[in-house]
This record gives C-alpha cells, structure tokens and sequence, in this order.
C-alpha cells in the first residue's frame, strides 16, 4: 500500500497526472480544488472514493483511494479543526484510521499550523489509542519553530504521538532527528537554499513497522509546479497484523 501527500500549490487539475505516476492507493491533496472545480483528464483514474474539505472552493485538503480501498468520515470528525479529517480506511489488508491534515486555520486564535494538530490528538486520543493509526499531510511546522511555553508545539505533538506507539517514518526510516532533517518538503517561495522539512507520515506501531520506503520529492523536479514536494510511503501488508 501506497500512501502520498502533497501540497500542490493549488490548480491540481493541472498537475494530477503527475503524481499518478507513482500509482498511489491513497492520496491527500493540500490546496486542492473541490471536487466541483476538480476536473481531472484521462490520466487520471477514477478514484474508487473522493473527500473533499474546505472554506475556499480553490483551496482545501483533497482525499482519494483507488483500487479496492474505501473511505469513510468517522462520525467523530470536529469540523473546529481545521484541516485535520479522521477517515476509516477499509476493504484493504488492514483496515485503519487515516487522518488527512492540513495544518492551517487562519482564524484560530491559538495558532493556525502545529496548535490545530495539537488540539486534534487530543480530541482524537480514544481513536489513537485503539487500532491502526496513520496521521500524515503538511503539518506546516518543525521541531525549530517551537515555542518553549506554549504545549502546542512541533516537539511536545511528537512525545504525545510517540506516548501512543506512533512513529514518524521518515524519520524511522532514515535515522534522522526531528528538527535536523536532511531531506525538505518544503522550499520557500522554491528557492533552494530555503528548505524546510514540514510534511509528515505518522504511523502506529504495527504499522511503522512494515514500511517498505520513504521518498520524498527531488526540488529539482517538483519545483515548477509548488513549493512542496510529495512524500511518499510505502507499506509492506501482506501479511495479517
């Protein structure tokens, strides 16, 4: 099973065929169009499910399965939380609980990036604790950023997740220290020499355990069309967990 994020720099219909190319079975789109506006070519197969949410029809978290997957929106969804959508995933090896997150509501007092993920593991605690769990998307922050008073940071979101048996598998994978990243997912305004690692796939224990590969997007490549790259993560389920 492969699962991709990427935040597309709006217009996705432009730039779909793109990302088919490496053959996701589930994919979250950050400033995707919606589903309405989402006129997608030939080059792109129909998805067996699409979720779409938002306040700016140009402008929202896109969700997509294909193949035998299916999606559907836990009743336990908080729409306060914006852009984090808890989905059961189903009809697959493993059945899991999938949050599509893009960290960005603007008119949140409390911060608009790290603090809405920090509120949604908290109102989704009984949900993490039980099961499989998979948190990936643009978090739109980093251990560098943290505020060391306030509890909603990149760090503490981290402990908390770790607390549950839920690992981050780039870094898993690569060995790599949160905050000293050596692969960006992110370049601001494209420029190479502003990179940042802001993009994130989170997974329970059992789950962490059977991923295949990490990739993240070459700047190079991905560049001329946003300013972030896909991080792409590949797990091994074939056998029951």
């Amino acid at each position: 099973m492969k699962i991709i994020t990427w935040n597309c720099n709006m217009a996705f219909r432009k730039k779909a065929g793109l990302i088919m190319t490496h053959k996701p079975d589930i994919l979250i789109i950050q400033e995707c169009e919606s589903l309405e506006k989402l006129k997608l070519g030939a080059d792109f197969p129909k998805p067996t499910n699409a979720l779409w949410f938002g306040n700016n029809q140009h402008k929202g978290i896109g969700i997509f399965s294909f193949g035998k997957l299916k999606l559907r929106v836990l009743d336990e969804h908080n729409t306060a939380l914006q852009l984090i959508i808890p989905v059961a995933v189903t009809n697959g090896k493993v059945d899991f609980n999938l949050f599509a997150i893009w960290a960005h509501n603007p008119s949140d007092p409390d911060g608009r990036y790290v603090e809405q993920i920090w509120k949604a593991i908290h109102h989704y605690e009984g949900l993490l604790s039980q099961g499989n769990s998979i948190l990936i998307g643009d978090f739109n922050s980093n251990t560098i950023w943290d505020k060391k008073r306030r509890a909603g940071n990149h760090s503490n979101v981290v402990k908390f997740l770790e607390g549950k048996g839920i690992l981050s598998t780039y870094h898993s994978f690569f060995k790599q220290t949160q905050g000293k990243e050596l692969h960006p997912t992110f370049y601001l305004y494209k420029h190479i020499d502003k990179p940042y690692h802001l993009d994130y796939c989170f997974a329970s224990g059992s789950l962490a355990s059977r991923v295949k590969t990490v990739e993240i997007g070459e700047h190079n490549y991905w560049s001329k069309y946003s300013d972030h790259v896909p991080l792409m993560v590949k797990f091994n389920l074939r056998k029951v967990i």
